[in-house]
């Protein structure tokens, strides 16, 4: 009985300490020459996203501009508790997003645009060595039609 309960301790604190960490975080530049962009977008010229951590999630800001002299400008604040926030700003696709930490290294978010058919899952994953953060995209656009997209971002 006490080995089990010894056992059952340990293995409480591993997983918290694997949920505290997050490889994500940190200044990323987005990565142009090695993005696909969805199809019909505007493509995204320079964007700079600052991840920082707050109480059991993440702030995330993103400034950039598209090559239609589009401006990014969005700010989301979300815990990892995959419950839907307001992403504020402009220059994305979505306005909502609910994220969940899978683990250390990966991120996963439910995007949508409220009002219209515009529902994307995001898989965000940094390298092993922590340089590369790769965020695949699957989903529907704004009037259902299906896109897909893969973005790679570079750390600063």
């Amino acid at each position: 009985m006490r080995r089990a309960l010894t056992l059952s301790f340990v293995l409480v604190v591993a997983a918290a300490i694997a949920w505290a960490a997050d490889e994500t975080l940190g200044t990323w530049k987005y990565n142009t020459a090695k993005s696909k962009g969805v199809a019909g977008a505007s493509p995204i010229t320079n964007l700079t996203l600052t991840r920082e951590a707050i109480d059991g999630g993440v702030k995330t800001t993103g400034k950039g501009e598209r090559a239609d002299g589009t401006k990014i400008d969005t700010v989301t604040t979300a815990k990892y508790d995959g419950k839907p926030v307001t992403v504020t700003g402009t220059g994305l696709a979505y306005d909502t997003v609910a994220t969940k930490q899978v683990n250390a290294n990966t991120v996963t978010e439910e995007r949508t645009k409220q009002g219209t058919k515009y529902r994307v899952t995001a898989r965000r994953v940094v390298s092993a060595d922590g340089k590369t953060m790769t965020v695949t995209m699957k989903g529907n656009d704004a009037d259902g039609k299906p896109i897909s997209s893969t973005v790679v971002w570079d750390r600063q």
